[in-house]
């Protein structure tokens, strides 16, 4: 078994400056049914890494340069009101420039699976760095067929022939055109809320305004009703494959999901309204990542698939965020819902941040791209393949994936136990560590909490020392899917710290 340092409960704090006095106060370990109370300063595990001490540019100088030389959206989607100046990072955590710790829960936008510099990975990087940095297809060089090899082990048939690209919307590209050359049509349909990449073809199968320009863009793409069982007009508490339900009731009668035959319902409206008699692919998420790690009825996924087949089409899973282990109970996310894709793409967690991407689908699809010529530069760079390959290595090893299933499932009923206590907390879902918290302004309403508020409660648990992500149509729901070596202390911590900031947004309101 591949070692590494792991972090550990502490009565005091160690490693990394923290500028907020905060942070030093009593331990919040005491009995109740939450752990905490509303009062309660959390104390945040300790790390024996020690980060090297930051001598770059100070971050003023950082800002300027961001704000001359950066494209202006690099501000728009620059985090927190008082910016985060990452330096170094080890495992589940994350140092600034001033030293300042802080356990990341967000994972680089979910692309760090097995931990920021995991050694292993590190070894591997650095050792084919020193053997060769760059080739491409038209030579034989092994990483590439050693990786493909391995990845597609991890996969079932007839998923067996992969094509490696630099990102997940580049492999959402070439899966859309995959699907089209295959089956001679054209129309590809997705859920509302989803995403899929941002680059030209790939924003068409995206369905979230926020990602939209005023340009003509999506030719062929339709999006159709996402089957979200807590905002969605049908849902209960008993339709989705997660250790915590909704808090609406369920009318279903026994043996049958009747939200799921709604939304059906609905997919099938859409065939007979909005695309032509023969479609070319259905693209999923197994798990919404951008909009809020929406989940939907166990069985919805199954039927899709059939009716999708029936018209021609093929089913494509966008295991970008949910692949790898993330989910716990599987590899794969498409798994939980006992179906079987006939094109898989992945991406982020695949190089542990590294930037690499696949496409992974039948001997028959794959054949497609053969009626002319794809090259691409740098996907199966021999970089990116011998860091993926120790990623596969190092999930194995570390079994990461049940780190996901029981770490996951306890942050879950944790987080839940918050939603009965605060009305301003909706929804609590997901599986393994792919969870989302959806913010309202109660639960009657179901209405999202406003963004200042969402902002409030973001800055606020930063502040404390967590960093985690957000998404969602309206930006309420809190992303919270860390690198998958996390342990139940630092659950504990973040639990107490997201406990407090909710706390201090309600008295300051």
């Amino acid at each position: 078994m591949y070692s590494v340092l792991r972090c550990a409960p502490a009565a005091r704090l160690s490693s990394g400056r923290l500028s907020s006095s905060k942070f030093h106060l009593a331990s919040v370990c005491q009995e109740s049914a939450l752990k905490y109370s509303s009062t309660d300063i959390p104390l945040m595990p300790p790390c024996s890494f020690q980060p090297a001490e930051y001598q770059g540019m100070s971050k003023e100088r950082l800002m300027e340069i961001r704000r001359r030389n950066c494209n202006p959206v690099t501000m728009k989607v620059t985090y927190y009101q008082r910016p985060v100046f990452i330096h170094q990072g080890f495992m589940q955590w994350l140092w600034d420039v001033d030293g300042r710790r802080y356990l990341d829960l967000f994972a680089g936008c979910v692309s760090v699976s097995v931990g920021h510099c995991h050694p292993k990975v590190t070894a591997a990087a650095e050792q084919q760095l020193k053997t060769l940095w760059h080739t491409t297809n038209i030579y034989v060089h092994p990483p590439l067929q050693e990786y493909c090899e391995k990845l597609a082990s991890h996969l079932p048939d007839p998923l067996k022939v992969i094509y490696l690209t630099n990102s997940g919307s580049e492999a959402n590209d070439l899966a859309m055109l995959m699907a089209r050359l295959h089956t001679g049509n054209y129309d590809i349909i997705t859920f509302r809320g989803s995403y899929h990449g941002g680059s030209p073809q790939a924003i068409g199968l995206t369905s979230n305004v926020a990602y939209k320009y005023p340009i003509a863009n999506g030719l062929g793409c339709t999006n159709t009703m996402c089957p979200d069982v807590f905002r969605g007009p049908w849902g209960g508490s008993h339709c989705r494959d997660s250790p915590v339900q909704t808090i609406r009731e369920c009318t279903c009668t026994p043996g049958r999901c009747e939200a799921n035959d709604h939304y059906i319902a609905q997919l099938k409206e859409t065939f007979q309204t909005s695309v032509p008699s023969r479609i070319a692919a259905f693209f999923t998420e197994p798990i919404q990542g951008v909009g809020g790690a929406v989940q939907y009825p166990k069985n919805y996924l199954k039927e899709a698939y059939k009716l999708v087949r029936e018209r021609g089409g093929v089913c494509i899973a966008d295991e970008v965020q949910t692949g790898f282990g993330r989910t716990g109970s599987h590899f794969w996310g498409f798994q939980g819902h006992d179906v079987l894709p006939d094109v898989v793409t992945m991406a982020k967690g695949i190089g542990n941040g590294f930037p690499m991407g696949a496409v992974v689908t039948t001997p028959e699809i794959a054949a497609s791209l053969s009626k002319g010529v794809h090259f691409t530069t740098f996907g199966g760079n021999p970089v990116a393949c011998a860091i993926a390959s120790s990623v596969l290595d190092a999930i194995r090893e570390d079994d990461t994936q049940r780190t996901s299933q029981e770490v996951g499932t306890y942050l879950m009923t944790e987080l839940a136990k918050l939603r009965d206590k605060y009305d301003i907390i909706g929804d609590v879902r997901g599986k393994g560590l792919q969870i989302g918290v959806e913010m309202v302004k109660d639960k009657a309403s179901r209405e999202p909490l406003p963004p200042e508020g969402v902002a409030e409660i973001f800055e606020d648990v930063k502040d404390m020392g967590v960093l985690m992500g957000k998404g969602g149509l309206y930006g309420q729901t809190f992303r919270i899917k860390p690198p998958m070596c996390i342990t139940m202390k630092d659950a504990d911590f973040f639990v107490a710290v997201f406990n407090r900031s909710v706390h201090n947004y309600l008295e300051r309101r």
